[in-house]
């Protein structure tokens, strides 16, 4: 397993440091070969990661590198979606997903988007994620805002607290279908005070948030058995 979503932020991060920093349509192209660039980039997966602990994997809901079959059940289901809302504190604070701007796949980024990217690297142009390490602690040191859905099960997990740089990056699977995973971050950002834009572009689902220099990135997709599969980076600051 690929942690795509950090190939993907790095050289975003770096482009965003690098282009001057006023967010118009021009960076907006930059920043989307960029993006194109990265998505077909390999990322080897960290040998500490394959072999962590089963006490470690307990903080995502996983074993070893063998990846876990996902419980699609309308038990299981209907389970965390309960969890989710009480973790929103009720169904009337559910929000609804925002409707997502459809981009084509080789459409630029929007402003937002681009926002969000700079808002990943760290003060100065720190490209931050050349400083991460693997674990699967790391999903359990994501920001309080957004954690790992209810019963998510963690693929792969990343992240950094070196310098001024505190970044995560964690890929995790769940049946709960995408656009009630999404309605979850989406409500929780909001909660948060982050500003929140839904975009449709080549296929996946991107929910970006941000506040001030802080993000939340997220890059949604549908697998093959009815299994949403999420890539969610944040940076904290």
């Amino acid at each position: 397993m690929k942690l795509r979503l950090i190939a993907l932020a790095a050289p975003i991060a770096m482009l965003a440091a690098c282009s001057g920093g006023n967010g118009d349509a021009e960076d907006g192209d930059d920043m989307n070969a960029a993006s194109q660039g990265a998505l077909n980039e390999n990322l080897a997966t960290d040998p500490d990661l394959a072999n962590s602990s089963e006490e470690g994997a307990a903080l995502s809901g996983t074993g070893n590198q063998n990846i876990p079959k996902i419980d699609t059940s309308e038990r299981a289901i209907e389970d965390a979606r309960s969890r989710a809302v009480q973790m929103v504190g009720g169904s009337a604070n559910m929000d609804a997903l925002p409707t997502a701007k459809r981009l084509g796949e080789d459409a630029a980024d929007t402003p937002a988007m681009v926002q969000a990217a700079r808002a990943l690297q760290g003060p100065g142009n720190t490209n931050c994620f050349e400083k991460v390490s693997y674990s699967a602690s790391w999903s359990a040191k994501l920001p309080a805002e957004f954690p790992i859905y209810p019963r998510g099960n963690t693929i792969e997990a990343a992240g950094s607290d070196d310098g001024s740089c505190s970044v995560r990056a964690v890929t995790f699977r769940t049946g709960v279908p995408k656009s009630d995973v999404l309605a979850f971050y989406a409500t929780r950002a909001d909660d948060a005070g982050y500003k929140v834009e839904h975009v449709l572009k080549g296929g996946e689902n991107v929910l970006s948030a941000i506040d001030g220099q802080s993000a939340m990135v997220i890059y949604a997709r549908t697998i093959p058995g009815k299994v949403t599969e999420i890539d969610l980076v944040t940076s904290k600051r």
